[in-house]
């Protein structure tokens, strides 16, 4: 993976006010991975939306971390259903041509 694609986490600690023990907590429960080089720490550009819904989760909303990763679970599963519909809706309306 490119030094360019991963951000700092100091940087991202000092940006959003939170500490670093708040990320350290997200990779303990699987919601980031953090990687260290050079005796910096720093997560993937890809994991920045989604970082930024998890600070406010946890700061406007007051959500721990357990609350953080179910809803997180939710979204994904919503997400796998929402695709499901989609195909299935696609295989109908395919299904209806061919009946029609």
């Amino acid at each position: 993976m490119k030094q360019s694609n991963l951000i700092e986490l100091h940087k991202l600690c000092t940006y959003y006010n939170v500490e670093l023990a708040f990320f350290t907590n997200l990779n303990d429960y699987g919601l980031i991975e953090i990687e260290t080089r050079e005796a910096a720490q720093f997560v993937h550009q890809d994991n920045l939306p989604d970082l930024e819904k998890m600070i406010r989760l946890h700061h406007e909303l007051g959500i721990n971390f357990e609350g953080i990763d179910t809803i997180f679970h939710l979204l994904e599963k919503i997400d796998l259903l929402q695709e499901e519909l989609l195909d299935a809706q696609n295989r109908l309306q395919a299904l209806e041509g061919v009946f029609l």
